[in-house]
């Protein structure tokens, strides 16, 4: 097994929408979570490590991030891919930022990128701003995030707050000019003191030419659209054969649940949209789970005689305003962690009852999840909307887990996601 590209995420479903783009433009790939203690899958061309480190301490994140660096090294991986959210979630002190001057640093390099950009999924940068759909970052739902609000639309600045190395912008101009343009302006600005640039990217086809002009960095950092421009690398290379089938995969039989512990903007209307259509519901809130009630065993009762007839919904989505309550009655961490705990725990139930198939919404709550059912990798297979495939486990009891960010995702995403599986 020859390994070409070595990828970590700050997530779950972020290393999960990455490892989906690679499959799809021909790359074998498996996530395995956290750094890897047993043997991989053979025949793989790209391996993705989760690490649960968005919002973690910087100094935790560092830690982990370089852990994963070091057994992808050891592992002989050609290229390294440091894959954060498309809305570049983070704060004013990382953990962007740190965790990617210690990779350029432990892999002595000068130079890297940073596009967060996924057009698929309208996010798009134009000089140095990151738009959501039409509006800019800092106009959109990301603003209300309970952990990272995003209230900057300017990457440059955003970045700069968080990072002692200079930071330039590839802007579009130098993008429509193509692979050597792009190399051009990457010169330029190596002359000038820059050591990460941010990326100007509104299509599909900018995305390509970026990969193509970013061959021979030994660092990437990005959202999960720049993966569609690598493989044709190893393919240039003679590395890579495989041009399609990197996706099939064979799904377990079992009962079927849909988890969902994200807020954003996406999930509520997902939400909202499973309970108009008439399916059944269990609202998980963090006030009841403060107060000592056992909604665990509530929410397990509840679902138990609904699993046969088909998939039940189990949700701590709410609005900012209703998130906001709650954090200011019992604490931002306790909020999240109360939670966190107790969708693990409800979805450990639902495994025992017989669940295999699972829908899972949120970065933070699908960690929580995967970890609590000792999972420790995943296959990736086909996609169901833009970053967001279905995989299977690894292991001797595998399960069918769709991992999704929160901000991934068509409205009905959580009825038509079961429709591939059949």
């Amino acid at each position: 097994m020859t390994l070409l590209l070595g990828c970590i995420a700050d997530d779950f479903t972020g290393a999960t929408d990455l490892a989906g783009m690679l499959v799809r433009a021909g790359m074998r790939t498996v996530q395995m979570i956290g750094v890897p203690t047993t043997p991989l899958p053979r025949d793989v061309d790209a391996v993705v490590i989760a690490l649960k480190s968005r919002t973690t301490p910087p100094r935790e994140a560092v830690e982990e991030s370089l852990a994963a660096l070091q057994w992808l090294r050891d592992a002989g991986c050609r290229q390294f891919y440091f894959k954060y959210c498309s809305t570049f979630d983070s704060t004013d002190v990382g953990n962007i930022g740190p965790v990617t001057d210690a990779l350029m640093t432990a892999l002595d390099t000068r130079f890297t990128i940073a596009c967060p950009a996924f057009p698929e999924n309208k996010r798009t940068i134009f000089k140095g701003h990151l738009f959501v759909g039409d509006q800019l970052l800092s106009d959109s739902g990301m603003r209300h995030h309970p952990l990272t609000p995003m209230t900057d639309s300017n990457l440059v600045r955003v970045l700069q707050r968080q990072t002692a190395r200079k930071v330039g912008l590839i802007g579009h101009e130098a993008i429509g000019g193509g692979k050597e343009a792009i190399e051009k302006r990457i010169r330029q600005l190596q002359d000038e003191g820059v050591e990460i640039a941010i990326v100007d990217a509104i299509s599909n086809d900018d995305l390509m030419q970026i990969g193509a002009a970013c061959a021979d960095l030994p660092l990437l950092t990005a959202g999960s659209g720049i993966a569609l421009g690598l493989p044709q690398n190893f393919r240039a290379w003679g590395l890579l054969d495989t041009q399609s089938a990197a996706d099939a995969l064979t799904y377990p039989a079992g009962l079927r649940a849909v988890i969902s512990g994200s807020c954003s903007v996406a999930t509520q209307a997902q939400v909202a949209h499973f309970i108009n259509a008439g399916r059944p519901a269990f609202a998980v809130d963090p006030l009841r789970l403060a107060a000592g009630e056992d909604v665990v065993a509530e929410a397990l009762e509840w679902a138990t005689p609904l699993l046969a007839d088909g998939p039940p919904l189990i949700y701590a989505t709410a609005s900012p305003a209703r998130v906001k309550a709650a954090q200011e009655s019992i604490g931002i961490e306790r909020a999240g962690a109360l939670v966190e705990e107790a969708l693990s725990a409800i979805t450990q139930g639902l495994v025992e009852r017989g669940v295999r198939q699972l829908v899972v919404a949120g970065g933070e709550t699908s960690g929580a999840v995967v970890q609590a059912l000792n999972v420790t990798g995943l296959h990736i297979g086909p996609q169901i909307d833009p970053g967001v495939p279905w995989t299977t486990s690894i292991g001797e009891r595998p399960l069918a887990l769709a991992l999704k960010s929160g901000n991934f995702g068509t409205t009905d995403f959580f009825t038509k996601a079961w429709s591939m599986l059949r």
